[in-house]
């Protein structure tokens, strides 16, 4: 069975936590990890090579690996250079996602450079899109996947309504693997991206972000908080 019939209508759990947080550490998002797969999740999206690692000795299911670094000078963060592709294949990940953007990207590195990369590599190439015109440029550069993941984050989409189901109707048209990733919250928004033509979807925050939800639940707690006289 090929990968993405392994993930094929299913959940994948975005595993990560910002640098300085509590949960920041390859242990526990290994353990986060291993429990989404315990609990039925076809599929963890994992940043960082020490993360990578780390997860890759404890699930059994694809990982979509991806490396974080920032450029001065560029917007592109997510996987943007080969470098990063190379870390990640050391990995083993068998999806590999890379910002797919019209942003130019550090070196001028091309979206059909990093596919290239990536399946030279072995993995397949999963494109972070903010646009249809970023999946029309994925899918002529060859990449397996095409993703919603960067609707919202790019100034021309900023203010965007999320989940972006008019991108993943989009992107559907291009007969590619889509998944529908950003802005889901609840199961509904889940299962109304899979009617929309994801192929899968992506949650992150709303199941491993642990800082986000106390958050949430503690703004919502303090107006109601009384103090005695």
């Amino acid at each position: 069975m090929s990968v993405l019939d392994l993930i094929r209508g299913g959940l994948i759990v975005s595993v990560q936590a910002r640098a300085g947080s509590a949960l920041d550490d390859p242990h526990v998002l290994a353990a986060m990890a291993r429990a989404a797969q315990d609990n039925g999740a076809l599929g963890v999206r994992i940043q960082g090579v020490a993360n990578l690692q780390a997860v890759g000795r404890r699930v059994s299911v694809p990982v979509v690996g991806i490396v974080k670094r920032e450029y001065d000078g560029f917007e592109p963060y997510i996987t943007p250079t080969l470098r990063e592709v190379r870390e990640i294949l050391e990995c083993g990940a068998e999806i590999i996602a890379f910002d797919a953007t019209e942003r130019p990207r550090p070196e001028g590195v091309t979206v059909a450079q990093i596919v290239e990369a990536i399946h030279r590599g072995g993995a397949l190439a999963m494109a972070d899109c903010a646009t249809e015109a970023d999946g029309v440029c994925a899918q002529a550069a060859g990449a397996d996947i095409l993703a919603t993941t960067l609707c919202g984050y790019t100034k021309e989409t900023r203010g965007a309504e999320l989940p972006a189901l008019d991108l993943v109707r989009s992107l559907a048209k291009l007969e590619r693997f889509v998944i529908c990733e950003g802005g889901i919250h609840a199961p509904a928004e889940a299962a109304s991206a899979i009617a929309a033509g994801a192929n899968a979807v992506v949650v992150g925050t709303a199941i491993t972000n642990t800082e986000w939800l106390t958050a949430e639940y503690v703004a919502s707690l303090a107006p109601q908080k009384s103090w005695p006289a």
